[in-house]
């Protein structure tokens, strides 16, 4: 399972604070820390105004290389300003993100091409957030076919089925389960990926159902999500899971991560 740290996003109000002030060791400590628990990548959200949101997802970019060994997930609604800060990365990380919403593909596309670059792929166009599953593998085609003119393989695209809320839609999570697998029959190699907590909205206790999602989520095959490392209880949820369905060997993962501290009690 590949994990995107989450925790350095502009429109968490703390984090926000810290960019208003300017605070690096607040950011620094963030990235510290997901590292240690276990975060492949660093998402990068600046979640400011377009005035300012180049400058400051650079200042974030430069605090994280700076801090951790990890490649950063850039993450900006706006193409252009990805555009703009995408040379100031030490190492091929992860886009986030592309979709069939306005010129996305035409600008990120040629951007990461002949690069070891991977990106997230929305299902979603100018239309919105379909609701039906078969529009969404339409819109995987579509996201699939274009990368190709730009020869990025499938296995360099995370797919986003955008899970919705379950309070909104009572099928939203076998909708997600169902994307899933025919985009695996489709393109076996490609990456399918998911915030976690976009299921739970409207919710009460939605830390269980973000941690019931994230079990089914990877018994459906499910690759990578944005979610927080921090939290022991769902690192320990994603452990265990792959545990269950063999994934862990002789369960070491597990083990190795109980015996460091990173599961099994809060610190």
């Amino acid at each position: 399972m590949i994990i995107i740290g989450e925790k350095i996003n502009g429109t968490i109000p703390s984090v926000k604070k810290a960019i208003d002030e300017r605070d690096e060791a607040f950011i620094r400590d963030r990235a510290v820390k997901q590292a240690e628990a276990g975060a492949d990548y660093i998402d990068v959200c600046a979640g400011t105004t377009p005035e300012v949101e180049v400058e400051t997802l650079k200042w974030l970019m430069d605090i994280v290389q700076d801090s951790v060994d990890k490649p950063v997930c850039i993450d900006s609604p706006n193409p252009r300003t990805i555009e703009t800060v995408f040379k100031y990365a030490k190492k091929p990380g992860i886009i986030n993100s592309v979709s069939l919403e306005g010129e996305k593909c035409e600008i990120i596309f040629p951007l990461i091409q002949g690069t070891d670059w991977q990106v997230f792929a929305l299902t979603c166009d100018n239309r919105g957030i379909p609701s039906d599953v078969q529009t969404r593998i339409d819109i995987t085609k579509e996201i699939v076919e274009k990368a190709d003119k730009y020869n990025i393989a499938p296995d360099r695209i995370h797919i986003d089925p955008l899970v919705i809320a379950l309070a909104t839609d009572n099928q939203s999570m076998l909708k997600f389960m169902e994307t899933t697998k025919k985009i695996k029959e489709m393109y076996p190699t490609i990456k399918v990926t998911s915030g976690l907590s976009n299921i739970s909205f409207g919710m009460p206790l939605r830390k269980i159902v973000n941690r019931t999602f994230l079990t089914l989520a990877i018994y459906a095959g499910m690759d990578s999500a944005i979610m927080d490392p921090c939290d022991q209880d769902m690192m320990a949820t994603l452990l265990a899971t792959e545990a269950l369905l063999g994934k862990d060997r002789y369960c070491r993962k597990f083990n190795d991560a109980y015996r460091k501290g990173k599961i099994g009690y809060k610190k």
